[in-house]
């Protein structure tokens, strides 16, 4: 038997026998074990075990990030503000900081960037406070992370690299490699790829230096990510080949299923939209085993855009319509604007403009809504279906 699994035992043993300090301690050791290995539903077992034995900060804050990491963002919200309510009976400002953080985590998932603001600058004036620079790094990071989703990567990148030099300074190796990947992004999403390539192989460097396996394979799939917008998928075929292995070694499900959800991307591209459906259809069987509703919605999402490439428009929009109501129930509106995009551009080619532009109105609204940057071109795009139903009517 592994030392894990005595663990899980142990715990198992604690709740049944109504021992509360042992099930609390080792269950938080095994939960973090957990979630790195993305086992979200298990550790929701294991935390919702943890509490029929009385409330506790620890298990609710577990409790939280396995229910934010598979879309639940509402009810993680519930879990943190009740940890978040114990920790600070406590007197815990470090934990105050990192629960204060992660409901930042779920407000920017949510699609609510400002309030997500809100809860980083209560973690980060915590985290001065008491003098902590790593948690203050960490705080910056995500802050960087708000104005990137909004769309201002000059200041996203500015805040990231802040971060980056407390990392350098408090030698978090970890953080540094996450927030070069992050500015790596930015740079990827400005266009400069070469530059982007830069801090991904940086990245890279540091995590198998340290021994990150699944850092590792995150980096691979970014340098994958960047040579396919570049244009090259041989290349990035390659990267997310090295990047998968790795995941699949280290138990990593959410991570291997965003590398074959890549790889589908890149097959789509291609134009091979059967070896595209392939990846995406083992991507949603992980996302469905693993309860990730918002990552469940994207499979669906792209599995509707391959079979529209394929001319089937009516499986198309059966998956387009099976992906929404998930995107609703996560609070994704940012996600839920690209479904509809995707809806309104096939009911434009199969002539029916009214609903296009009704899928259309909504997708400008949501755009204002979370600060979409391509809330110019969408707005542009309902302009000339507009036009375009004019000309029609008066043609008629």
């Amino acid at each position: 038997m592994t030392t894990l699994a005595r663990w899980v035992e142990v715990h198992r043993l604690a709740v049944a026998g109504r021992e509360a300090a042992i099930a609390r301690d080792v269950g938080d050791r095994v939960a973090r074990v957990w979630l790195r290995r993305s086992r979200f539903a298990d550790v929701v077992a294991l935390s919702t075990a943890t509490l029929t034995l009385g409330p506790d900060a620890g298990a609710l804050y577990d409790l939280g990030r396995a229910q934010s990491n598979t879309g639940q963002n509402q009810q993680a919200l519930a879990s943190y503000e009740r940890a978040l309510h114990l920790y600070r009976e406590s007197g815990h400002r470090g934990n105050e900081a990192a629960t204060l953080n992660n409901i930042g985590l779920a407000q920017n998932r949510l699609g609510n960037l400002g309030q997500a603001l809100g809860y980083y600058e209560q973690a980060l004036s915590i985290a001065r406070e008491v003098g902590d620079r790593a948690g203050e790094a960490i705080t910056l990071h995500n802050i960087g992370g708000v104005y990137d989703r909004r769309g201002d990567r000059r200041r996203a990148r500015d805040y990231y690299g802040q971060a980056l030099l407390i990392h350098r300074e408090v030698g978090d190796r970890f953080g540094e490699a996450t927030t070069l990947i992050s500015i790596g992004s930015v740079d990827d999403n400005l266009g400069d790829r070469q530059r982007a390539l830069d801090y991904y192989g940086q990245a890279l460097l540091i995590q198998r230096e340290v021994g990150n396996r699944a850092g590792e394979a995150a980096a691979l799939t970014n340098i994958g990510l960047a040579h396919k917008r570049r244009g090259d998928p041989e290349q990035a075929l390659d990267y997310y080949g090295q990047a998968l292995p790795i995941q699949r070694e280290v138990g990593d499900r959410a991570g291997e299923a965003t590398t074959l959800n890549n790889i589908g991307a890149v097959y789509g591209d291609l134009g091979d939209r059967e070896r595209a459906l392939t990846h995406y259809e083992q991507a949603l069987r992980i996302r469905r085993d693993v309860g990730d509703r918002a990552g469940e919605a994207a499979s669906l999402n792209n599995i509707g855009l391959a079979y529209h490439g394929l001319g089937d428009r009516g499986r198309a929009l059966t998956y387009y319509e099976q992906a929404l109501p998930l995107i609703r129930e996560v609070g994704d509106r940012a996600g839920e604007a690209v479904a509809r995009y995707n809806m309104g551009m096939l009911r434009w080619m199969e002539g029916d403009l009214d609903q296009a532009i009704g899928e259309l109105e909504l997708v400008v609204e949501l755009g204002r809504q979370v600060g979409d940057p391509n809330l110019a071109a969408d707005t542009g795009m309902l302009e000339h279906l507009r036009n375009e139903r004019a000309k029609a009517r008066k043609a008629t």
